[in-house]
């Protein structure tokens, strides 16, 4: 575990930022520009390719009347741009556009912009993101919950029974069956409810038939019919004599393909090194199956009276080689998550992981206690057969019969039980992880609603006498060193746009005693703006503003801004 945590470490000390989840990285208009001329299209690009829905995009006119738009699809060869044409009249002002697709890792993501027409309005449209419909989510992460657990018992069963080889195999044919149902079930669940879930719209059946043609439809048909297939092999290994190699061989190969249907509709099936990720996905997931599945299966076995201790001590090498696969893919799986240290606290998918990791440590330590009741069991055993023996008696049989449980089998099945329990809490923070936004994605996210990838946007409230109050809402795009375009806009005390005589905006760099720089904003007709102003040197900025309200009356407000390079 040391060698581990440093090579966590390592790993996460050097890693750089990668990509998954779909953020929006650029659009055509940009988000807030003003346009001249109203656009013929609308073009936007994110950061991975992105599946479309029936009803993508909503783009809603000053007056919050949705415009009746052309069919959205991909630009020619570019599956993470999409164009959707506008009607060929637009009035001026202000319009919003709301969005919703699916990432490559199955993940429906949404956001909104703005752009306008001659001139900026304060437009009633009320269009936001489309988000999801509070019954759809809940009732798929249940599913999504009931469908890990489910593969668990089933993968966990099989592989206790194939490697410890438990005398009596038929108490754990209801775990088995439960699991297979559960399966059935989740998966169908899923499958009703992918359509709804992509969409945000309540529980229903008309998109079955869209959902059966997209990649995440198809790997839970394929789920369904591999279960289908495992629940065939079952029936003939009861009813005629397999070889064990050729049994263990295609019962392998089934497992593999069933976490498949995981790996490859998750997080892994997007960014960088794909192939890499759903080899290491897949085997996380049979690790786990194992040890948790394995864990049911045991518990289940110690009920019996006579268990003999060659069954606990395998379980305990398979568990230990379960936890070792889960270390090195987890190490590597926390890397491409995060990406770097700072995502482990400032990013919802670094606290989960937190929460997981911890939850692991306690596990881990319930492992080792029911390592060590295994020992002294084995330990019992022997000094029982050796009473038992008479001197200068025939050699011992390779396996003897166990004892009657004693006092380690009791404590034995304490320490199994609390491991389970908390491998429990363990698959439902892996669940949840796998649908959180990964921490080196969340930067990408959080521009989703702008579309502009380092804008920096700063508002300064100002006070001038009894009636001179409002805000002024800057925006510097790129907000990096280099050239940058401008625009302010004013909002007076009660939300509404606002028109000032005079509005002044200066920037200085102190530590570097640089400035005041004019940006040389000018009025454009209901906004303030300027296409070029140079910022040549990183640092943090003082921004002063000056806004003029009437002929006698005005006031100076300063502001830090940080650029980067």
């Amino acid at each position: 575990m040391l060698a581990a945590a440093s090579l966590l470490l390592l790993v996460l000390g050097t890693a750089s930022p990668a990509s998954a989840h779909a953020a929006l990285r650029a659009t055509d208009p940009e988000d807030g520009t003003v346009l001249q001329r109203a656009p013929r299209t609308l073009t936007l690009t994110y950061t991975e390719s992105v599946g479309l829905l029936a009803d993508s995009f909503r783009v809603f006119d000053p007056e919050n009347h949705r415009l009746r738009t052309g069919q959205a699809d991909h630009a020619p060869g570019r599956a993470d741009t999409v164009r959707v044409p506008l009607p060929a009249r637009m009035a001026k002002g202000t319009y919003v556009v709301a969005w919703r697709v699916v990432s490559a890792d199955s993940h429906p993501v949404s956001g909104a912009l703005t752009f306008s027409v001659g001139e900026r309005t304060v437009t009633a449209a009320t269009a936001s993101a489309q988000t999801e419909n509070p019954t759809t989510t809940s009732l798929y992460n249940i599913a999504r919950y009931l469908a890990y657990l489910a593969v668990a018992l089933v993968l966990g069963a099989a592989a206790f029974i194939a490697y410890c080889r438990p005398p009596r195999r038929a108490s754990l044919r209801p775990l088995f069956v439960t699991g297979v149902i559960a399966s059935f079930g989740s998966t169908l669940a899923l499958l009703v409810l992918r359509g709804p879930y992509e969409e945000g719209t309540a529980p229903e059946l008309t998109s079955l038939g869209r959902t059966l043609t997209t990649r995440p439809g198809e790997l839970l048909l394929a789920r369904l019919a591999l279960l289908v297939l495992a629940v065939v092999f079952g029936l003939v290994l009861r009813r005629r004599p397999v070889p064990r190699p050729a049994a263990v061989t295609a019962g392998a190969v089934l497992a593999v393909a069933l976490a498949l249907t995981w790996s490859a509709a998750e997080h892994a099936s997007a960014g960088i090194q794909v192939p890499l990720a759903i080899a290491s996905t897949t085997l996380h997931l049979l690790a786990t199956a194992a040890w948790l599945g394995g864990l049911a299966a045991l518990l289940l076995t110690l009920r019996a009276p006579d268990v003999p201790p060659r069954v606990v001590t395998r379980f305990s090498r398979l568990a230990l080689t379960s936890v070792t696969v889960l270390v090195v893919t987890g190490v590597y799986q926390s890397w491409r998550g995060l990406g770097t240290w700072q995502a482990l606290t400032d990013t919802t998918y670094g606290r989960v992981l937190l929460a997981k990791l911890a939850a692991v440590a306690v596990l881990l330590g319930a492992a080792a206690w029911s390592r060590r009741w295994t020992g002294r069991l084995s330990t019992a055993v022997q000094a029982q057969v050796q009473v038992l023996q008479p001197a200068g008696g025939p050699a011992l049989p390779p396996e003897p019969p166990a004892p009657e449980p004693g006092l380690p089998v009791r404590r034995l099945r304490r320490t199994v039980l609390a491991e389970a329990a908390v491998g429990v809490v363990v698959l439902v923070l892996t669940t949840l992880l796998t649908s959180t936004l990964p921490g080196r994605a969340a930067e990408e996210a959080a521009t989703a609603e702008t579309g502009i990838p380092a804008a920096s946007v700063t508002t300064v409230p100002f006070t001038v006498g009894e009636s001179g109050r409002g805000k002024v809402q800057i925006t510097f795009d790129p907000g990096r060193v280099g050239s940058n375009s401008v625009q302010a806009v004013v909002y007076g005390a009660n939300g509404a746009l606002a028109a000032v005589p005079e509005l002044r905006i200066t920037m200085t760099l102190p530590a570097q005693r640089l400035g005041p720089l004019d940006t040389g904003i000018t009025d454009r007709g209901g906004y303030w703006a300027t296409n070029s102003f140079d910022l040549p040197i990183p640092g943090t900025w003082t921004m002063k503003v000056t806004v003029r309200v009437s002929d006698l009356d005005q006031v100076t407000v300063s502001r830090t801004v940080r650029v980067a390079r």
